[in-house]
């Protein structure tokens, strides 16, 4: 019993802090919540709770606030997370609904995030390797210009315009057309571009060379990776609201803003579209970021986490808030990619 009491006071003073902005002491915990103890048994309780570090005095007469060790017990010990209010719900629906394309779905997740969550939102793009091929379209523009569209399951579109050294009839086109799709249609990108370079040798010999720059073309956009380090940054001005504590933590929280590879780092790797994980202060891997945290989980069609997607801010943030947020907009994400295939 003295464990849970001591944790229910904690998770008040997370509360309040996060709330207030201000330490908190042992009266205004009285005041506040229904802790059905005396003044004295919660200032005991803070007392044990400041020497098992869990809770930190700024200075002298002041009352506490929680540590890093202190939040991730209370993120540990939360034994579900809050779940959206209607409103909340039926914005992201209509937003992430309308969007028309991959880079749309990016914009308006992060967009959402921010929000939602009034943290600095980051959503990566979907890693190209991690994608199936949908569909490939190749399009006459003249009698000997093509243009090749490589469509994968994410959503993302890959284009490219080449030269054939001769014209190519409609019909020729159209089984050209037949003969890609069948040996890629719904394969991994690694196995469809090894399927494609088998391609020239499988047809007749006065197809071969139209063959050849149609399956380069189609392998040059299944091997371009530039993408796998995209990311789509929202609500950087969120980090004017959070007061002088965390002035010191804003130059390289700028900083990393503009490095898409820090940030990628920072979400951590997409193991599971189904976990929301979250890295407190010095848990995260820089340490000029120690004051800060990131919520974070995957996203994909199914179990399948193509991507990650989370919100960035200080340690002192609403974590079962942005906890389901966090993964509200990942399981909207997700629906939409998993509704494209």
């Amino acid at each position: 019993m003295v464990e849970e009491r001591r944790l229910a006071v904690l998770r008040a003073i997370v509360e309040d802090y996060v709330s207030t902005q201000e330490p908190v002491g042992s009266k205004a915990l009285v005041d506040r919540h229904q802790l059905g103890v005396s003044p004295a048994t919660v200032r005991n309780d803070m007392a044990a709770l400041e020497e098992e570090g869990f809770i930190a005095q700024p200075h002298t007469s002041a009352g506490r606030v929680p540590t890093d060790k202190g939040y991730r017990l209370f993120v540990d010990k939360l034994s579900t997370v809050k779940p959206l209010n209607t409103a909340e719900r039926r914005a992201i629906a209509s937003l992430l609904e309308g969007a028309v394309d991959l880079d749309d779905v990016v914009q308006r997740s992060v967009r959402l995030l921010a929000q939602l969550t009034r943290q600095v939102a980051v959503v990566q793009y979907p890693i190209l390797s991690r994608s199936t091929v949908r569909h490939v379209e190749l399009v006459a523009l003249t009698p000997t210009r093509l243009l090749t569209v490589l469509i994968l399951s994410t959503g993302r579109v890959e284009q490219r315009v080449l030269e054939l050294p001769e014209e190519v009839a409609d019909d020729d086109l159209a089984e050209l057309r037949a003969v890609v799709n069948r040996a890629v249609a719904g394969e991994r990108i690694a196995d469809a571009a090894d399927r494609l370079g088998q391609l020239p040798a499988e047809v007749a010999r006065e197809a071969g060379s139209r063959t050849s720059i149609v399956v380069a073309s189609l392998i040059e956009a299944m091997s371009d990776h530039r993408s796998d380090e995209r990311v789509a940054v929202g609500g950087t001005a969120n980090l004017a609201r959070f007061g002088e504590s965390f002035d010191a933590s804003i130059k390289p929280m700028l900083e990393a803003l503009e490095e898409h590879v820090v940030l990628l780092k920072l979400l951590g790797e997409a193991t599971s579209s189904s976990t929301v994980t979250v890295r407190i202060g010095h848990e995260g891997p820089y340490q000029q970021l120690a004051s800060t945290s990131v919520v974070a989980t995957g996203y994909g069609p199914g179990d399948e986490a193509l991507a990650t997607l989370g919100i960035v801010g200080p340690t002192r943030m609403d974590y079962p808030g942005s906890m389901a947020a966090v993964r509200a907009v990942a399981r909207y994400v997700s629906r939409i990619l998993e509704e494209q295939q």
